[in-house]
């Protein structure tokens, strides 16, 4: 079994569909104060999957980003990586394998790798783990999740973290056929709301920056109504100007729903390789019965149609149809897109140093939320 890599320069990352393994996104962490790190690595087959051939060769790329938690510590993170998924009695062997490489490129002051993975959930496919009604319940125990994650390999050193930055849950849409078909495998309501919003004179244009004060009026609208982290408007100044313009990995667009020239809903959107990513999303408290957010949802996934991709990522909503979750109507608006419910496998811990790691679990066990 073998895993080596080199480092390599942020410019020369292959594309890729996921927004936070590409150079525009190492740019935009890079303003905001992180140091990114791009490899290039090679995985025989045999530690991806035991049925694969010795002679077989994976390769990919990674982005690492460094957080410094104080002068001297940082952990290593890597946002929705690897891309490439080993069979599940894998996937704590190449984990492992993948970290002992990665060692020796890090800060000496490195505490831990941080892997939020993009990975299918190896209990997501477990008729045990559903409800008589089709909802998803959720992975085991913390222990049992470790214990199995981690066989196989030689340390068992594979934590799961207290809590997942990304968007663990999402729903993907296959924007690869007709825009009728698109439509066609929406529920009923959803497909009546937008050509509501269209009825009523709600018209949906793209911007750029030039409209960020608008954009940012609403979303703090919204920070505050659902009780959500709020970024500075610095941010998006970072992450939709200065980032964009020195990359061609993607694309980004502004989209604002606008009625009788007042705004009632926007989102950014993310084009990269094949597909459409909903990163943000607000809206106005008032005027909502004109559906404005279900045209902003649907001018997004007529874009990404447009510009031949083939998936669109809805961006975190509530595991299952469950009226308690705190994110379910996030759920019920997302899945009336007629979508695919995807669970990821989440942040995973691979501690370098272990004393340093267990105190900054500590200080960490009490905070949760997304942070991009």
């Amino acid at each position: 079994m073998h895993c080596a890599i080199e480092k390599k320069a942020i410019g020369d990352v292959i594309p890729t569909n996921i927004v936070q393994q590409t150079s525009y996104w190492a740019n935009v962490k890079k303003q905001l104060g992180e140091q990114p790190l791009a490899f290039g690595y090679e995985a025989t087959g045999d530690l991806l999957n035991p049925a694969l051939p010795g002679n077989y060769r994976m390769h990919d790329d990674l982005l690492v980003f460094i957080r410094y938690i104080d002068s001297k510590h940082c952990i290593a993170y890597v946002p929705y990586g690897p891309e490439g998924e080993p069979e599940f009695e894998n996937q704590g062997l190449f984990l492992e394998e993948l970290s002992e490489v990665l060692r020796s490129f890090l800060p000496k002051g490195c505490i831990l790798i941080r892997y939020d993975l993009p990975w299918e959930n190896q209990w997501a496919s477990d008729d045990n783990y559903f409800d008589d009604n089709g909802n998803w319940q959720g992975p085991p125990s913390v222990q049992s999740q470790e214990f199995r994650v981690n066989f196989n390999t030689r340390n068992w050193n594979l934590q799961k973290s207290p809590s997942d930055n990304l968007p663990s849950n999402t729903f993907f849409l296959n924007v690869g056929e007709s825009k009728e078909n698109i439509l066609q495998r929406m529920k009923p309501k959803t497909r009546y709301n937008i050509r509501l919003a269209e009825r009523k004179g709600v018209r949906v244009s793209s911007h750029g920056l030039e409209k960020l004060d608008a954009w940012y009026q609403l979303y703090r609208e919204t920070s505050l109504r659902n009780h959500i982290t709020l970024h500075q408007k610095e941010y998006f100044y970072s992450a939709f100007g200065d980032a964009v313009k020195e990359n061609n990995d993607v694309q980004t667009r502004l989209l604002m729903a606008d009625y009788e020239g007042e705004y009632l809903a926007a989102m950014f959107l993310v084009l990269s390789k094949k597909r459409g990513t909903y990163l943000y999303g607000a809206s106005s408290n008032s005027k909502r019965n004109l559906m404005a957010t279900y045209a902003v949802q649907w001018e997004g996934i007529r874009l990404a149609h447009e510009a031949g991709c083939e998936e669109y990522d809805m961006f975190g909503a509530a595991p299952n149809n469950d009226p308690s979750h705190p994110m379910y109507g996030l759920y019920r608006f997302k899945s009336g897109f007629g979508g695919r419910m995807y669970h990821r496998m989440g942040c995973w811990d691979y501690p370098l140093n272990q004393k340093m790691y267990e105190f900054f679990r500590a200080q960490e066990v009490n905070f949760q939320g997304y942070h991009n």
